[in-house]
């Protein structure tokens, strides 16, 4: 491992740990902790987080991640036990990861080393010029961030001395469904549009689909991306390109065309997280087409052909309060396998 410098003690001093810049720290050093957040992905999640971790290891070996990392003290020296890496992009800022290794979680507090990580994570973003806000969606949290973060705190680390930026919070659910009986789902064909597979080419009319479907919704204030073409244009590269939410599966993925203006109406996205499962990444229908029977309809044949491809379950994220959404997934086979949140810091918002 790399020398420790710029080192912060940590709320639990007599223990030796320490938070350190994650730049500071070699890839070889993370790859224990990498490791053990794999088998926890897969183990609670059904998702092969490999990908992610080799892809936060390259820009390790770069030096290219913003960052911290919990450092511990061993009898065989310092140990990485926990890390938190961020992205920011157009003045707001990303909470990609923030895990602590399980054997910290139970010889001490857990909560306090993921409460030191964030407080470094948040000041560190905070002092980056032009950062209004921030997001988060931890999958492996062990405890809230609203019972980790100290408010007060948080106000000596915003731009302003007198702001005190809360932590917006909103449950969200990781639903997961068995494909075996998918094929027992009903069709229900749409009235006037066709059902065709999804392209690369349609990521400008999908962009705009997802900024005027979004307008006004709960998940435009988690994820501000859905608020314009621009944004929502961004966030399809991202999930088209990168592994975060497992890596595209075009087969699955498709759009409904409408038969008289060829304007698109919805589509259903979807990804493989492992071998064998999926995870639909997407689901969009235009406001005039919502409660239709379209979105029904483009996940269920997302779901045949992530079974056809061998796959045996299917996943997504909702969140709690999108209770006709719910309702569809549950329809579909979908029930509740992790209960997370999503958290924004935004600077400009009350």
């Amino acid at each position: 491992m790399a020398a420790l410098p710029d080192s912060r003690s940590t709320p639990e001093k007599q223990t030796g740990e320490q938070i350190v810049d994650l730049r500071s720290i070699d890839a070889d050093g993370l790859t224990p902790l990498l490791d053990e957040e794999i088998v926890k992905w897969r183990a609670e999640l059904d998702w092969d987080f490999r990908a992610s971790a080799d892809l936060v290891r390259r820009f390790i070996h770069m030096q290219a991640l913003s960052g911290f990392a919990l450092v511990s003290n061993s009898a065989s020296g310092p140990r990485v036990t926990g890390y938190s890496y961020y992205v920011c992009e157009e003045g707001k800022a990303l909470i990609g990861d923030l895990y602590v290794m399980r054997e910290r979680q139970t010889q001490i507090r857990g909560a306090q080393l993921e409460s030191a990580l964030i407080e470094a994570v948040l000041g560190a973003i905070w002092r980056t010029q032009g950062v209004k806000r921030v997001e988060a969606q931890p999958m492996m949290l062990g405890a809230p961030l609203s019972s980790l973060l100290d408010c007060t705190t948080l106000g000596s680390l915003s731009p302003s001395s007198s702001a005190r930026i809360r932590p917006q919070s909103y449950p969200r659910k990781f639903l997961e469904a068995p494909l075996a009986s998918c094929m027992k789902l009903p069709p229900r064909p749409p009235s006037g549009a066709i059902i065709t597979g999804w392209t690369e080419s349609m990521q400008d009319h999908t962009a705009r689909l997802i900024a005027a479907a979004y307008q006004g919704h709960i998940d435009s204030r988690i994820n501000d991306q859905y608020r314009s073409p621009s944004g929502a244009r961004r966030f399809l590269t991202n999930i088209v390109q990168y592994p975060g939410c497992g890596t595209f599966f075009r087969p699955a993925s498709y759009a409904a065309i409408d038969t008289a203006t060829r304007q698109l109406r919805g589509i259903s996205l979807a990804s493989l997280v492992a071998s064998d499962c999926g995870h639909i990444t997407q689901i969009c229908v235009s406001k005039a087409e919502q409660g239709t029977g379209l979105g029904y309809e483009l996940m269920r044949q997302s779901m045949v052909a992530l079974t056809a491809h061998g796959c045996r379950a299917v996943s997504l994220t909702v969140t709690a309060s999108n209770e006709s959404a719910i309702r569809l997934y549950q329809r579909l086979g979908f029930s509740g396998r992790r209960d997370f949140a999503a958290y924004v810091w935004d600077s400009r918002e009350p």
